[in-house]
């Protein structure tokens, strides 16, 4: 979840939808609970802790949704069971999801959108939408955005989104 930008907007725009924030930085989690704090916002629960660990979080069918905003790209071939997009992850996303649970991701590096494309039609999700340029687009109006999407994108950096279901 980062610095809780993001999840803090979602849970004010959503109030009656439950989110939880997982964030394996302590320092980055603080910030998101400050946020939390002052916002008042009862639908929202945070965890600092490894996402590699969801199943050990959630039940089976008790997550609606996903978001994998900004995510480290983890660039090196030899770190790519660590990108949250490998298929390992999306399995564990797919374990606690119900059927028709959405995922969303955002992210400013165009290798790992590509590779993310790869990885979720290799292991056999839908795609429902694309985006190769979120905010040169009309969708960006319903858009709630992280600190990095604001940062690369009011340098000119085109956001790349997808919406996909299992």
């Amino acid at each position: 979840m980062g610095k809780g930008r993001f999840i803090v907007e979602m849970a004010k725009k959503y109030p009656d939808r439950n989110f939880i924030g997982l964030e394996m930085q302590t320092v980055a989690t603080g910030i998101a609970l400050k946020k939390q704090i002052e916002a008042t916002l009862p639908n929202l629960q945070l965890v600092c802790a490894n996402g590699a660990g969801l199943t050990e979080y959630f039940e089976k069918d008790e997550v609606a949704g996903v978001y994998l905003n900004f995510s480290d790209p983890w660039p090196k071939t030899r770190h790519e069971k660590r990108r949250l997009t490998y298929k390992s992850f999306l399995k564990q996303y797919q374990d606690v999801m119900v059927a028709d649970g959405h995922l969303e991701f955002k992210t400013d590096n165009r290798g790992l959108f590509e590779y993310s494309l790869a990885s979720m039609n290799n292991y056999g999700m839908v795609f429902d939408q694309v985006w190769l340029d979120l905010h040169a687009t009309d969708a960006v109006i319903d858009n709630v955005m992280t600190e990095y999407e604001e940062k690369f994108s009011s340098k000119g950096q085109p956001i790349y989104k997808l919406e996909a279901h299992f």
